[in-house]
């Protein structure tokens, strides 16, 4: 297809990465959790938004940034580590008063949308990802019309399996809603996971 090599093995990993939950299906998952679907698929946008972001930085060249200042990249993964450090200890001290009040329990979708906005673009892992992604498909001379194409292709992916989780994740979670403790469980537990993913990436760095 066009000028992508190792088509099924380009689609392959894709859906090979979405599958590897990280920080933005944590994201997805807690928002759909909290308030329901609408809020889950704000936050599968925010991620898409933050994705596409990435790819038009790597596509541009951010790779060839990157590479050329180490400490700049070491930077970037710090300051991620930090964030998803941070919004786990938010989540780890939801207050249990029967309505979960905690400030993110009242976001809007535009808040939803931000918060995995921001995880994607913070997150090295999906950064390194795009950087190295793309060049392992493209054939030599590729068309200048490959690039938006792989593209449209991750994106179409990713929102199919984002939307999916939404689903099931709305289904559990409404039958977790009868257990009053549900929600403050659910969401220590997705801080927990994040500060244990932003630890794991600090003691990555080097």
């Amino acid at each position: 297809m066009l000028d992508i090599q190792n088509y099924r093995s380009f689609v392959a990993a894709i859906l090979v990465f979405q599958a590897i939950p990280g920080a933005g299906t944590i994201a997805i998952l807690d928002s759909t959790a909290r308030h329901g679907r609408r809020a889950g698929m704000a936050a599968v946008m925010g991620t898409l938004a933050g994705d596409a972001l990435l790819m038009t930085a790597a596509v541009a060249g951010l790779a060839a940034l990157l590479q050329a200042n180490p400490l700049l990249f070491q930077g970037l993964q710090w300051f991620g580590a930090a964030y998803l450090f941070w919004m786990g200890g938010k989540l780890v001290f939801t207050k249990a008063d029967g309505n979960a009040a905690e400030s993110a329990d009242r976001l809007t979708s535009r808040g939803y949308f931000r918060r995995a906005l921001a995880v994607s673009l913070t997150n090295p892992k999906v950064i390194l990802f795009f950087i190295a992604f793309f060049p392992l498909f493209l054939k030599p001379h590729a068309s200048p019309m490959t690039l938006p194409v792989m593209m449209l292709h991750v994106t179409t992916l990713s929102l199919v399996y984002q939307a999916a989780l939404v689903f099931i994740g709305n289904l559990v979670a409404v039958r977790l809603k009868e257990i009053s403790s549900a929600s403050v469980i659910a969401s220590r537990l997705a801080g927990v996971t994040l500060i244990a993913l932003s630890m794991k990436l600090a003691s990555r760095i080097h």
